[in-house]
């Protein structure tokens, strides 16, 4: 714990990012990320059915991490390494993948000097319409300038 701080105060650490956004940056990259979004989670879905699937087969590996599962059943690399280019895809564009199965990814911005918070895009959303603190998550997305607030959620 760091001088001064109460128990169970956390002190964040200063975040650094290879890159930063602006809304209209953000904006450009939502007809890629909305096709790489729906091919990423429509794949999701059938390794979840295959994985389902093979359950009923092997009852052992519900306890399983993915990796072991994959091990187990190598029919599965394929599918699961599939989804993890796409992953790799969205997050090479600079943003971070924060949910598959809600289609959320965020964008660094500085909104203010020295101030980064997230730009939070949801799958589904024609373009950024919010923006939450960078230790918050979508539950404090507050709406950016312009846009109405029950558009959030």
């Amino acid at each position: 714990m760091r001088a001064g701080a109460t128990a169970g105060e956390t002190h964040l650490p200063n975040y650094r990012f290879d890159k930063l956004f602006n809304p209209h940056e953000a904006n450009e990259l939502i007809p890629t990320l909305d096709l790489l979004m729906r091919d990423l989670q429509m794949r999701t879905g059938e390794l979840r059915s295959a994985i389902t699937a093979i359950l009923k087969v092997d009852p052992a590996i519900e306890d399983l991490q993915l990796p072991q599962i994959i091990e187990r059943h190598p029919q599965l690399r394929e599918p699961a390494a599939r989804m993890a280019e796409l992953a790799n895809k969205i997050e090479s564009l600079g943003c971070f993948l924060k949910d598959i199965d809600q289609g959320l990814v965020d964008f660094p911005w500085e909104i203010e000097d020295d101030n980064v918070v997230f730009l939070c895009w949801q799958f589904g959303e024609d373009r950024i319409v919010a923006w939450h603190p960078v230790e918050g998550g979508f539950g404090q997305r507050r709406p950016l300038p312009g846009t109405a607030k029950p558009y959030l959620n």
